[in-house]
């Protein structure tokens, strides 16, 4: 397969995967923003939404002041984020219509149909009328995506670079979550009796579980009430949680064996290793050692292994 085509599949599946999961963190702030809670905790959240997607210093050029209305719309219509959901499909779409050849008519029109529908959506203002609603089209649309392409497409290295870019970016995203929730956690109701806190505990967890449409898997997992680190184990070690890092490094590993020919492969290895510390690890060490720093160091991992699939099959450009 031509390395062009093979970028353009690549980079289609992870837009499409990143507007899901900006709709996902936008509806978990937004559901979190209903709870009881002080000004300056909502501001945090709403801050830290900006600060894991790495676009703070792009929106206070743009915005300034952090509100929740003018951070929503950042992240969902402003053309100048490149990681707004109208950026990431549009940028999926034209993706997908520079390798029209390489897809099947399903998996395009799923494509096109989506950022036709997405415009006429926000140019209704269906978006400010309830956001909600909205976040859970997105995500269903990326549902479609991913299976008209499984279910349609030739299981050749086509499908692979896609799901394999899917995949590096739900890792991605999920580590950012999990990260930005645990500090917020940090921050939210201190000097709150004992009573509300253990309320706001289980409304702030299930709408991150709910988020990564996690909260029915933790119930039929631990029958328990909800704990910041089984939820954490959850989304970090589980290889049956389908969004934790675990299971999509294991996707991730599973796609690239397909594609490599090479068995002194960089990102064979570096993608082995990742999987494997995901694989042997346990919640207590790495809560003992710090999950900020564990997060952060994975993200960083995980960078490098998109940059080393780069270098090795796709258009050595950044995207």
């Amino acid at each position: 397969m031509l390395s062009r085509t093979a970028d353009h599949l690549f980079w289609m599946s992870r837009y499409t995967e990143r507007a899901e999961n900006t709709a996902r963190m936008l509806d978990v702030n937004y559901q979190t923003s209903l709870l009881p809670q002080s000004a300056q905790a909502a501001q945090i959240g709403w801050q830290g939404l900006l600060t894991i997607s790495e676009l703070l210093p792009s929106y206070q050029a743009l915005h300034g002041e952090i509100t929740p209305a003018k951070v929503m719309n950042f992240m969902v219509r402003e053309e100048n984020n490149p990681s707004s959901i109208v950026s990431c499909l549009k940028a999926a779409r034209e993706n997908a219509r520079a390798v029209r050849g390489t897809l099947t008519t399903e998996a395009w029109e799923t494509q096109n149909q989506t950022w036709l529908e997405v415009n006429r959506m926000l140019y209704q203002g269906e978006f400010e009328r309830d956001p909600g609603q909205f976040f859970e089209w997105v995500k269903y649309r990326s549902h479609l995506s991913r299976g008209v392409t499984v279910g349609t497409m030739l299981m050749d290295e086509a499908l692979h670079f896609m799901r394999i870019g899917t995949f590096l970016e739900r890792a991605d995203n999920t580590a950012r979550l999990v990260d930005n929730k645990f500090h917020a956690l940090h921050s939210d109701f201190f000097g709150a009796g004992t009573d509300g806190v253990q309320e706001y505990d289980f409304y702030h967890w299930s709408a991150v579980l709910r988020s990564v449409s996690g909260f029915e898997i933790y119930r039929r997992v631990y029958r328990d009430v909800i704990q910041p680190e089984r939820v954490a184990e959850l989304l970090i070690l589980r290889p049956d949680m389908p969004r934790s890092l675990h299971a999509s490094l294991n996707e991730v590993v599973s796609n690239l064996s397909f594609i490599v020919s090479d068995p002194s492969s960089a990102s064979q290895r570096k993608a082995g290793k990742l999987r494997a510390d995901l694989q042997y690890g346990q919640i207590d060490e790495i809560l003992a050692t710090g999950l900020h720093a564990f997060l952060t160091q994975f993200l960083d991992r995980v960078n490098e292994l998109g940059a080393h699939i780069s270098r090795e099959f796709l258009v050595p450009t950044s995207a």
